[in-house]
């Protein structure tokens, strides 16, 4: 989000200065892990659908502009059993914005993408559209537009504290004290540190993705393996066609419920972590019942709602905040950086962020 807030802003014109605690791409957050899914159908709610049309342009534009491959659509799968929130909140969507897509059960899904061995009564919503970013790229991709727009990027240099100075705010870093006009707070995990008035709303939880080794290749590829996420028996399973590394990558939201402090979680997959993913790559993807080749943890920071927060701080208006986004907010990343560069301009903009304000968290 920052990154891409950089981007849109420093086209603009405005001055623009951006602080990283670590390094571009680093693995400490929530935004790496070589790929991320993207989706039409989005069974959390169809009020997305917009914005995910107008990051599908934006993420198209940042790759013509890069020179780089950013997107790879592949198809994405929702699936579940009749009547599960997956499957009927995709199948919602589609309707309600009138996606194509095709209504799938589980012999057809068998035989569409043979590397799924479902159980009998599950159903799919295939949207074609679905795939997934390439998210260290992408990060990359938007802070070169941000440079070459004139933003000065600050690695290694993370931000302690701010304070309403005057008409402005200041910003105090492990170097230094910087002087601007609006703020905006894009820290992931670490946002609760720099709004501890606003911390309970923004949870850090651990997060561990998996890549299992495939017996034929060719069945995972992208062009045969849609991306999916997968309302199961032992949880929302999430998953991607082999890409970039070997093996078939899989996780499950909400791995452990396991609350995290981001300077402080266990960073290594351990024994219980792989036996949570290695077990429904055998029960559904027998293909991809090969010994876990790598595994990364990353942080998901969640809300009560489990949706975003895009929105000025209650007290300080100078102040925008965006996230944290509930472990499902990467692939809006490039729509985000354009909605940010309109608050801040025009203190509005044309996207609905209505869903996303703080106000819904008021008492009463």
């Amino acid at each position: 989000m920052g990154a891409a807030a950089a981007a849109h802003l420093a086209t603009r014109g405005l001055r623009v200065r951006v602080f990283e605690r670590f390094g571009l791409g680093h693995d400490r957050g929530s935004s790496h892990g070589l790929t991320r899914i993207i989706r039409l159908a989005y069974f959390e709610h169809p009020s997305y659908v917009p914005l995910l049309r107008r990051a599908y342009e934006l993420w198209r534009r940042l790759e013509q502009e890069s020179g780089e491959r950013l997107l790879h659509v592949t198809g994405g799968l929702d699936v579940g059993a009749a009547g599960s929130r997956v499957f009927e909140g995709a199948r919602h969507s589609c309707e309600a914005h009138d996606l194509p897509h095709e209504i799938l059960e589980a012999s057809e899904l068998a035989r569409r993408v043979p590397a799924w061995r479902p159980e009998p009564g599950t159903m799919a919503v295939f949207q074609p559209d679905g795939g997934f970013l390439a998210p260290e790229r992408c990060v990359r991709a938007h802070a070169a537009a941000a440079v070459r727009a004139g933003a000065r990027i600050h690695e290694h240099e993370p931000v302690t504290a701010w304070r309403r100075s005057g008409p402005g705010i200041v910003v105090d870093t492990a170097r230094g004290a910087y002087a601007c006009g609006q703020l905006v707070l894009a820290a992931g995990p670490w946002i609760g540190a720099l709004l501890p008035e606003l911390a309970s709303l923004m949870a850090p939880e651990r997060q561990v993705l998996g890549w299992f080794a495939v017996r034929d290749a060719a069945l995972f590829a992208p062009e045969r393996f849609p991306v999916f996420v997968y309302d199961a028996p032992e949880g929302l399973l999430y998953g991607f066609p082999e890409f970039d590394v070997p093996g078939f990558k899989i996780g499950r939201y909400h791995h452990r419920h396991e609350p995290a402090a981001p300077d402080a979680v266990a960073r290594t997959c351990d024994a219980t972590d792989e036996a949570i993913l290695s077990a429904p790559v055998r029960r559904y993807f027998p293909g991809a019942g090969g010994p876990l080749l790598r595994a990364t943890v990353c942080l998901f920071t969640n809300t009560p709602d489990g949706h975003f927060i895009v929105d000025r701080h209650p007290d300080v208006p100078e102040v925008l905040v965006v996230s944290p986004c509930s472990g499902h907010g990467f692939k809006f990343s490039s729509v985000i950086g354009e909605l940010v560069a309109d608050l801040v301009c025009q203190g509005s903009t044309v996207h609905d962020i209505s869903p996303f304000r703080l106000a819904r968290f008021a008492p009463g």
